[in-house]
């Protein structure tokens, strides 16, 4: 592992001792290159296809051909829906990806301070941004069929062996291959980076039960009996066993993240590791020399003479600091990752203090605060306690902004207000939240969500639309995977399926066919449904609870996912016993499996997230594993870290409704992918330059302000820059496992 001069000067060497062996062996030596110096395939990877050529005109690796126009426009036809072609799914795929995690409105700054046709040096340009290269895909297995996680390497056109660099892309959420395309991706390839990208055995692994279909690793949709070993997944149910779950359970799906039984995330960072490896495979397959004795090939870019960078965001930040701490082999040289899914090990000596005074609740695992805000989210988004800083009602943003009976705070007929204040109700029944009327009892809840590390006031306004279109999903995902539970166990009573309008349980629809390009892998295509419900399975904001006998959002499904993450039953308070402990044991297995250590091995590491960011608080994830860290490693940590005002977690939510976006965030919140540039931009300077990194710091963006839903356009104005000599009011403060925020 080297860096700048030093990498260049390894490139020269190897270059020259390669010639020099292979001159001094001549045609006809019989000394060949020593076998380490072949280029073989890493191990337990198989090729699936290329390299595959794009000529930057009508196709390319960063937008499919669609150029930056394309990107912001409609999404890209498909033939024939039902049997879409590789090609056609690859495109959408790009496309969808890349709008996944941006604003793509110029009002928001798309095409101006970032896209594809906006040069490295931040120029505007009349490109269309398209990127010429090769790509190459391929899978990674264990020997047993079942994990197949998905690795692709881009090469641009743009790429020079005589400084090579590789960006590691992982996916965020669950999302496919192509999931880190408009971050990391597009960085890399516009540096002339070949750009190693993985799913991290997340994905779109659909498998439709009732017709017994599946993914293959390429996206298309197939017979499960026809998929074999390129099934991307498909769960673990026999003839027998899937034909006795659908007569139960009809018209269910099953997710790779969710249902796999692999617990995925405890390989996340071997799968990152893995995908860099193939890169180094795929670069030597392109630019190695020949080796006059075999057809194979002497590799001559390396990790000594190449610069390597790990760098997503959300999951993917989290995939990138694990394959950081994991790696033996001097792999990475640097980490910069964007609102990351840190789950420290252990915050024991570990303080996050906030704005003079510690922060009671910090450093929980995802699973642990997922579960904890589903019981009191969504009857705390209906609380007057406190106004946001602009004056936003707290639950105001996503269950609409007119009054009751508006459809934009309706889930199939019904008022998300109605299940709120349900919600409130069954939670004072169990003794959750005191209060004897509605107001009272959410009140209550949003005292609950402070306390337990939700303490930014603009994260107030973000629990209702959360709940809405986020984080059930994640609580139920999530405790799934860690417990290995099969779809057939229907842990807590839920399932994924699609739902009619009435949110009753429904055939998959034909679109299903294009899932592996339109879906996230975590909740499109399906939904979370709760087959406990009195009256039948319903989609689980309609959910009946037993014990209530009232619509309060499954609150009795939900309270079980907490008890199996805790251990003990939340109303009273006791162990569990029988079952409910012995799956809880998976559950907290699993979660331990994932915890990082800490220990980035003195890697340059560049931090960033948004102070608002209410799916992954800060307080739980990139404060307190900066502390973290600092405990772990001392003196010796390079970390930096760096808390964007008025950011949060979905850039993709930023632009008005109009926009594909949720009416009122673009008043608020500016795009941190802004500021995730400017991480990569310091990392890339230190690692190439010396240049050093600048401190932690809080950077005070400021809102576009405005009409909700019609914003002003986003400027530099609003988006001061990090600096490289920060204010002592802006300074943050890192040491010894402790991390002092300034207000």
């Amino acid at each position: 592992m080297a860096s700048g001069t030093a990498k260049a000067i390894n490139t020269w060497l190897v270059a020259a001792v390669a010639t020099a062996t292979l001159a001094a062996c001549g045609s006809n030596s019989n000394t060949p290159p020593a076998a380490t110096d072949w280029n073989p395939l890493p191990a337990g990877v198989t090729l699936r296809a290329g390299p595959t050529s794009y000529d930057g005109s009508s196709d390319d690796l960063l937008t499919a051909g669609l150029g930056k126009t394309g990107l912001a426009a409609a999404a890209p036809a498909i033939a024939d829906p039902a049997n879409p072609t590789v090609a056609e799914l690859r495109r959408r795929a790009i496309y969808t990806n890349y709008r996944g995690v941006l604003d793509i409105t110029a009002a928001g700054g798309y095409g101006t301070l970032y896209g594809p046709n906006v040069a490295v040096d931040g120029r505007i340009t009349s490109s269309e941004g398209k990127i010429a290269g090769k790509e190459y895909l391929a899978y990674a297995d264990d020997g047993t069929g079942r994990k197949n996680v998905v690795l692709l390497v881009q090469i641009p056109a743009s790429f020079d062996k005589s400084q090579p660099c590789i960006v590691a892309a992982p996916s965020s959420g669950s999302r496919g291959v192509y999931g880190a395309i408009g971050s990391a991706g597009e960085w890399g390839l516009k540096h002339g980076c070949a750009v190693a990208y993985t799913d991290a055995g997340k994905g779109v692994g659909y498998h439709d039960l009732a017709a017994d279909r599946v993914n293959l690793i390429d996206g298309r949709l197939v017979v499960r009996s026809s998929a074999g070993s390129l099934a991307h997944f498909a769960a673990d149910l026999g003839t027998a066993a899937l034909a006795a779950f659908n007569t139960a359970w009809p018209n269910r799906i099953a997710y790779k993240h969710l249902h796999s039984q692999q617990n995925p995330e405890k390989d996340w960072g071997k799968n990152v590791l893995d995908s860099i490896r193939f890169a180094f495979w795929a670069l030597n397959a392109e630019y190695a020399t020949v080796s006059p004795f075999t057809a194979l090939k002497v590799r001559n870019i390396t990790p000594a003479n190449t610069t390597v960078i790990a760098s997503s965001i959300s999951n993917g930040g989290a995939e990138s600091l694990q394959a950081a701490e994991q790696d033996s082999e001097g792999l990475i040289d640097g980490v910069a990752v964007s609102e990351p899914n840190a789950q420290p090990a252990s915050m024991a000596g570990v303080t996050v203090n906030f704005a003079g005074g510690a922060v009671g609740n910090a450093g929980k695992p995802l699973v642990d605060y997922f579960t904890y805000r589903m019981l009191y989210e969504p009857c705390a988004a209906l609380s007057g306690l406190a106004q946001a800083a602009n004056g936003i009602r707290p639950g105001w943003l996503g269950f609409g902004t007119a009054p009751l009976g508006n459809a934009t705070t309706q889930v199939a007929g019904v008022e998300l207000q109605t299940v709120a204040a349900n919600r409130c109700q069954s939670l004072a029944d169990k003794g959750l939240v005191t209060g004897s009327t509605t107001a009272q009892q959410a009140d209550s809840a949003l005292v609950h969500m402070r306390a337990y590390g939700w303490t930014d006031a603009n994260q107030d306004a973000l629990h209702a639309s959360h709940y809405r279109l986020a984080d059930v999903y994640v609580a139920y995902g999530y405790v799934a995977a860690y417990g290995r539970f099969s779809v057939a166990d229907n842990v807590c009573g839920f399932s994924l399926a699609n739902v009619d309008g009435s949110g009753n349980v429904a055939p998959q629809a034909a679109s299903q066919s294009l899932l592996y390009a339109t879906s996230n892998g975590l909740n499109t295509g399906g939904d979370v449904v709760y087959n406990d419900s009195v009256g039948g399975a319903r989609l689980y904001h309609l959910g009946v609870s037993p014990s209530s006998a009232r619509m309060d959002g499954a609150l009795d499904g939900l309270l079980c996912l907490r008890n199996l993450v805790t251990g003990v039953d939340t109303v009273s308070g006791a162990a569990l016993t029988g079952d409910a402990l012995a799956q809880s044991q998976r559950v907290q297995a699993g979660l331990h499996e994932v915890l990082l250590s800490g220990k980035l091995q003195a890697r340059p590491t560049v931090i960033l997230a948004g102070r608002s960011d209410t799916l992954l608080p800060v307080n739980h994830t990139a404060r307190a594993y900066a502390a973290f860290n600092a405990q772990m490693e001392g003196a010796s940590s390079q970390l930096r870290y760096f808390e964007v005002m008025n950011a949060q977690h979905f850039d993709a939510f930023i632009p008005n409704a109009a926009g594909g976006g949720v009416q009122g965030y673009d008043s608020l919140f500016v795009p941190l992918h802004y500021y995730f540039i400017q991480g990569m931009d310091m990392l890339w300077a230190h690692l190439m330059n010396g240049a050093p990194l600048a401190p932690s710091q809080v950077v005070r963006s400021l809102p576009r302000g405005g009409v909700p839903g019609a914003a002003p356009a986003l400027t530099l104005a609003n988006l001061p820059a990090i600096s490289n000599a920060p204010a002592l009011a802006n300074a943050i403060s890192i040491s010894a496992g402790s991390i002092s925020v300034p207000n």
